[in-house]
């Protein structure tokens, strides 16, 4: 006689069982690269944040400087003309 389909269906159930577990593995390992390569990118982003904001600072800095140095000149033109 051939197989019985209840003699089947358990042999059949246990090898998708495998599958499946192997499957989540595979899933789980691929959840765990992809989170690897996101953090990447956030340290890549705070890093070039960081960079923007120091570069910013040091535009103000010097932008300050030179305001500063206008200034300067403006009130010593203004005090020599009043000196003539």
């Amino acid at each position: 006689m051939a197989d019985e389909p209840v003699d089947v269906i358990m042999p059949v159930l246990r090898e998708m069982r495998g599958e499946m577990r192997e499957m989540r593995g595979d899933i789980r390992d691929q959840l765990a690269e992809v989170r690897q390569r996101l953090d990447k990118l956030d340290s890549g982003q705070k890093t070039i944040r960081q960079a923007l904001r120091a570069d910013t600072m040091m535009s103000r800095l010097v932008t300050g400087e030179f305001e500063e140095r206008i200034f300067e000149l403006k009130r010593k033109v203004e005090a020599l003309s009043k000196d003539k």
